[in-house]
Order: structure tokens, then sequence, then C-alpha cells
């Protein structure tokens, strides 16, 4: 009651003059004295927002600010260039650091400014006057200084610009001391690379802390006098912005809803990785890639390992071959490449040699040294027992004179130590495999969307199979200079075993100079990139799309990827058909959008797919009747 009515009654005095508050406290039968004391009392058991955000402990140093289990430091800027960029501020504000940025605007009145603009021409011109009567050299300096100037007081004149004092400070936060030092060494390499010179705010580490935080108070007064023009190019929020002037569109910018239209093959190098987690829209992000890509007269190349690209294949016109132990298509590891550039007959029979070595090694397993000399051998014998040796013209040779398996494992059997090599090779030949890898090539490759799909392939194949594909479409892509996209679905398949892994990673190193872009997608993240291959993947290609993620691989994808603790939540909590696309140096929030018609060409939902083919029954029937 005593704490009501001490409210009651300082709200009632407060509406009255000074003179007679001491009445209407007498009036009440309280004295002023003992109001004051029942008001304290009332105040020690009330809190404010400010008791609710204030530190554990805090303590000023010369140097920095403890903040309970925190230290902090404020930087000011005190100098900067004759011109500075557009997102200058980027840099900073992007570091995955603890930061608070104040930003302070004085307007300075026009006439202030052009009389001192003024008074600085006439100095100018008096010392560039008097170095012509002395017949000194011309500074360069003065005259650009005076060229400034006068383009200045043209811009304030006819309103186009307005001149403020601008002060910016930023507060860095850290663990200990160690690690400020370093942050903020961090920063100030920076700022130094822009020709930005800035200062620690020693003995007023108070006064930085008090000019960055959220109450609009400039304790620490350091300003930089400096136009409007410059003072826009420093707004530090910047929406990424992902366009060219050609290219596809991949989807829409989540932070300001532009359109992200884009060449992959305006990057360095075209290829690109694609990391989700299943369900997350990786093949529907794909697939649209695919559709737009040949509407702009790209020729496409997929590895399919769930027959998901059945539907497109066919709405296109494309070439789908199924490469597995039933099927009629089959392809020859022992083709030759095709000749590039000056490379002689003995040049392409070792590259074969070599890449036909890969695969055994897959084959085989484990190999010894001795073992692995004695494939070398029986390879080149394999090739002469067809006359196909350095001296040869090999664009005279028929494609199907090429040796097959079973005629290399004639030759293995007539070495000696091949025993080992031999019975555990032959189920390649006349065992449980037998056919696949020794037949003649029959595959035609001559369509703008070829996809080999190994679905039906047995899991112990399965690695076999996509090398063996990807090498003869390696010798494809070589034999002639056109615009391509090879899209290898589930490539964590491929990481598992040295070899495969070394092979691709060799074509995503090499595929530049063929014009040829190579798209690695996975959803088992860890296993991929734990391998040093496919980290070397993932550093080879300037594209990257990163769709939702799981827990379990988010920090692995954070340190391949510098992502910031916002990103990382970002790709934890997005949903279908989102993520982050990175394209070079650049990167944004992105969202995956189609037409409705490209929507029920690339759909993966059953649900949908289901609905589809029923519709085409019921189309078929109605025709019947």
């Amino acid at each position: 009651m005593l704490d009501i009515y001490s409210q009651q009654g300082k709200g009632y005095q407060d509406q009255l003059p000074d003179d007679q508050k001491a009445l209407s406290a007498m009036a009440m039968g309280m004295s002023e004295q003992e109001i004051i004391a029942a008001e304290k009392a009332y105040r020690l058991g009330t809190r404010a927002v400010r008791d609710l955000i204030a530190p554990a402990a805090f303590k000023i140093t010369g140097n920095y600010v403890e903040l309970g289990d925190r230290v902090l430091r404020t930087l000011f800027v005190t100098a900067y260039p004759r011109y500075i960029s557009v997102g200058w501020f980027a840099p900073i504000i992007n570091l995955n650091l603890s930061l608070d940025v104040s930003m302070f605007f004085y307007n300075i009145p026009n006439e202030i400014i052009l009389k001192e603009l003024r008074n600085k021409v006439g100095v100018i011109q008096a010392a560039l006057s008097q170095a012509a009567e002395k017949g000194s050299p011309r500074d360069p300096s003065l005259e650009i200084a005076l060229s400034d100037i006068e383009g200045l007081r043209d811009s304030l004149i006819s309103g186009s610009e307005r001149y403020f004092r601008f002060g910016l400070y930023i507060t860095v936060y850290a663990k200990d001391v160690k690690e400020l030092d370093a942050h903020c060494e961090k920063i100030e390499s920076i700022f130094g690379s822009k020709l930005i010179y800035t200062r620690r705010g020693y003995f007023q580490s108070e006064q930085g802390f008090n000019s960055t935080l959220p109450i609009g108070l400039d304790d620490l007064g350091i300003t930089y006098n400096m136009s409007s023009g410059p003072l826009a190019a420093s707004f530090p929020f910047m929406s990424a912005e992902l366009s060219s002037e050609g290219g596809i569109l991949y989807g829409i910018n989540r932070h300001n809803n532009s359109l992200i239209l884009f060449d992959r093959f305006s990057l360095q190098n075209a290829n690109s990785i694609i990391f989700a987690t299943s369900g997350a829209g990786k093949s529907y992000t794909v697939k649209l890639e695919v559709l737009r890509s040949m509407m702009m007269g790209t020729d496409v190349i997929i590895i399919d390992p769930e027959k998901e690209y059945t539907h497109l294949c066919s709405a296109v016109g494309g070439s789908y071959i199924d490469i597995s132990l039933n099927s009629p298509a089959k392809i020859n590891p022992f083709d030759l490449p095709l000749a590039v550039g000056d490379m002689s007959a003995g040049d392409i029979i070792r590259s074969a040699v070599i890449t036909i070595k890969g695969m055994l090694r897959i084959m085989l397993g484990k190999i010894t040294d001795a073992e692995d000399s004695i494939l070398d051998q029986a390879l080149i014998q394999t090739y002469a027992k067809k006359d196909i040796t350095g001296d040869v013209d090999l664009s005279l040779l028929d494609p199907t004179s090429m040796p097959i398996m079973q005629d290399f494992m004639d030759v293995l059997e007539g070495m000696v130590g091949t025993e080992s090599l031999v019975l555990r090779l032959r189920k390649y030949t006349e065992g449980t495999f037998a056919g696949l890898f020794n037949s003649q090539t029959n595959v035609n490759v001559h369509n703008q969307l070829v996809v080999f799909s190994v679905r039906d392939l047995e899991d112990e194949l399965r690695p076999i199979g996509v090398y063996s594909i990807v090498s003869y479409i390696w010798n494809v892509v070589r034999s002639s200079l056109r615009r391509r996209i090879l899209l290898i679905d589930e490539a964590w398949w491929l990481m598992q075993n040295e070899d495969s892994a070394k092979f691709i990673f060799a074509i995503v190193k090499r595929c530049r100079k063929y014009y040829l872009g190579v798209t690695t997608i996975t959803q088992d993240v860890n296993d991929f990139l734990r391998s040093q291959y496919g980290q070397a993947i993932v550093t080879n290609s300037s594209m990257q799309i990163l769709l939702k993620q799981s827990p379990a691989s988010i920090d692995l994808i954070g340190k391949t990827f510098l992502l910031t603790q916002g990103e990382k939540f970002l790709l934890l909590e997005s949903g279908v058909g989102e993520g982050i696309m990175f394209a070079g140096a650049k990167h944004a929030a992105m969202k995956v959008i189609a037409s409705y018609s490209e929507d029920q060409l690339i759909t993966t939902d059953p649900r949908q797919l289901l609905a589809i083919e029923e519709s085409k029954k019921e189309f078929a029937a109605s025709q019947i009747k």
C-alpha cells in the first residue's frame, strides 16, 4: 500500500508547481522526505531495460575494455584516399567477427564550405602563379587539387552535392587480448590496402565503446570532411548481386528479389559443385540449369545414378543410354582418344594405357609394383597385337578394330607371374560380369543431351562403370571443341577410390581448355570433402551452390566455404530449392524458381510424377475412344 500510495503521490505532486508541492505533501499526511524515501524503496524493487542488458562486470583500461568475459577495442578512421569505390566497406561488414559499427554524419552549411573552398582556391592559384613566374617545374598535385576543388564548388552550388563531417567507428570484440590484437590487425590491413588510415582508441576506450552503442552518442568526436558522393559509397548495407550480361536464370536473390542471371562460362572456369541433403532440391536445381542451358545452345552430358533424368531426356529428344549387364549399349575401355594438337601416335597410346590402368586398379583392388609393371607391358602388347603402335597413322584405323578386354586377357595369360591378375580379371570376360567391358563401343553421343544411366549396375560395378563412361566422354570432349556441361550426380562414389577420384580431379583441372564445365553433385558432403581430391575439386570449381544442409555436415561446410554464422543458420533453415550461390568472389542467397511447364519436365516429387503418368494414361485412353 505504501508503494502504491507513494507512486500516486509522486505523480500527483509532479503536476503541481514547486511552491505547492510541500503543501500537497502535508495535506496527504506525509512529509516530502517521507515521500522521497518511499519512492526510493519502490524503485529498488523494479527493473529497467538497462538492468537486463548490463554486463556482469565492466573494466576500463587504456588499451581495451573488459565487458564480462569479453574484451573490446574501438578503431576510428582518420583519413581517406582521393577516390573510394562503391562498397569499399563491404569486406569489413562481411568479416566473420563480432563488430559494432557506428557512422555519424554532421551537416555543414554550404556557405561555410564555399567560403573555405574559395580561400583554398586563392592559395593554390597564388602558388601556381608564383611557381610559373619563377620558371619552376609544374606541380601536378596542385593542379589536381585545384581541379577537385573547382569541381566540388560547382557541385555544391548546383545542389548535386552536400558537405558533411563523417565519423566512422568500429568496436571489435574478442575472447582475450591476443585474439583482439589479431582481429584489429586484420581489420587495419584491410583498411590499409584501400589507403584508408585508422587508429586505435588508446586512453579513449570508454568513449569509443560509448560511441558504438545504439544510443547515438559520439563521445570520440573524430570526423573527416567528406561530400555526399563518397558518403554514399560508404553505405555498409549492400545486397549481393549475381548478374551478368548473358547466361541463364538460376533463381531469385532472396535479399532484394532481383534475378540471378549468370553465365558459368564467364568465370575463370565453368566447373560447378552442388551440395545438399536429400530432398533439398539439388536434382530439381540441376535439371533446371540443364534445360535452360540447352536453350542457350550448350551440349549436356549426364551420368544418372537413379534414372531421374528419363522424363527430361525424353521431353527434349535426348539420347538415353542404359549401361548395365543386360543392356545392349556397350563402351569399350580400350578405345583410343583422338589426337589433340600435335600429339603423336605414341603419346595417344600412352595416354590410353594410363587411363586403362586406372580402371584396372579399381577392378583388381590393391596391386604390387611388380603387378603394376606387368599390367603396363601387357596393355602395350595388347595394342601392338592389333598393329596399333607409335608408327601407325591412328586416324586411318577402324574404330571397330580396337582391342577388347578378352584380347588383354589373352596377352596377360601368356606372361609369367600373372596368375593372380588373370584370376581376378576373369570374371570380367567369362564370369558374372562378362560382356560389360568386353565389347566394342556401340553408343551414339551425337545429341545435345546425352544421359548415361548406371542405376542397374551392381554396386561393385558402379565405380568401374562410371570411370569407363567418364573416360569415354573425356575422349569425345577432346575430339571437338564445343560448349559442353558434364554432370556427375552422386559424385561421392568416385571419391571412394583414389584412382577414380584422381581421374575426375584431372578432368576438372583440364576441362577449361576444351570448353567444358564439370558439375559434381553430392548429398554425402562429409565423405566428399574429407577426400583430398574432393577438396581439390571444390577449389577448382568457380561456381558453388549450397542448398539445405544437415547439422552433421554444417561445420565442415562452414570451414570449407568460410561461411559466417548467419550463413550457416540460413543453410540449416532453408526450404526446398533455397540456399547460397557462389560465383567467383560473389555470393548471394538464392531461391530456385521454375515456370509451370519447366516444373512438369523436371520435377522429382513422386506424387507429381505419379499424377503426370496418370494424366498421360487418361489422355491415351481418351484418344482410343
